[in-house]
């Protein structure tokens, strides 16, 4: 499989190894505006671009592939706003697309136990609250990891209409964001009842585990249309198996 890498930051470079260790070819890096120009003969060439750059950007890079009909692996979190654009674009063209706000198989998991703890907390007097840590360098805030981890709760819990930072009203799930060192990302759901705790919890040792989930994603999406998550890709492999 030939893959283009846009965005060469450390998560850039992670996927570029694992994708090589997995039998793949890289034939071009896209880092900033004007490699689109100068390795736009290489970047066609891609079956499958994989997307890990910063917020303002992505939705552009998205776009660009679209055009060049090239499928898209994006990780980039932070462009909710434009969400609704790229989708259309996405489904009314017949492009492809796979987006996750974490690429990380264990993270996935816990998405699924999130959404069932959630159910049940609702009847049973527990109170739910989202905290999460990452690098100093991580933009976006909460993570996105953390924003699905709130959204499922409230499509599970009506005891929780919305979500914010640091929150104590009654009705709003509360989130708290930490920035510091260089901590790979550690997300952790509580619940806490009068009887006592429960507590969910993933924590990323390296970028491996999340290189490993996009070059994953990126073998699944050869062949494909529409839009696709980690939840297609899950059921996939289980499907199978």
């Amino acid at each position: 499989m030939n893959i283009a890498i846009i965005g060469y930051g450390k998560m850039g470079k992670e996927i570029e190894k694992t994708a090589l260790e997995r039998g793949h070819n890289i034939v071009c890096v896209i880092d900033n505006e004007s490699d689109w120009e100068t390795k736009n003969e290489l970047i066609v060439t891609a079956d499958v671009a994989i997307e890990f750059s910063m917020p303002k950007v992505a939705p552009d890079n998205i776009k660009k592939c679209f055009d060049k009909d090239i499928p898209v692996i994006c990780g980039t979190t932070g462009w909710n706003e434009h969400e609704n654009e790229i989708r259309e674009r996405c489904l009314n063209d017949g492009k492809a697309l796979f987006y996750a706000p974490n690429f990380s198989i264990g993270m996935n998991f816990m998405f699924m136990i999130n959404k069932m703890l959630a159910r049940f907390a609702q009847h049973y007097g527990y109170e739910l609250s989202i905290r999460e840590t990452h690098h100093i360098h991580k933009l976006d805030m909460p993570s996105g990891t953390a924003v699905k981890l709130a959204n499922d709760i409230i499509a599970n819990n009506s005891n929780y209409s919305q979500w914010a930072l640091d929150a104590s009203k009654e009705g709003i799930l509360p989130v708290i964001s930490i920035r510091e060192g260089e901590v790979f990302g550690i997300h952790n759901v509580k619940a806490v009842s009068e009887c006592d705790e429960i507590n969910i919890s993933h924590q990323a040792f390296s970028r491996k585990g999340f290189a490993v989930g996009a070059v994953t994603a990126a073998e699944f999406l050869i062949g494909k249309k529409g839009l696709y998550n980690m939840n297609d890709l899950l059921n996939e492999n289980i499907n199978n198996n």
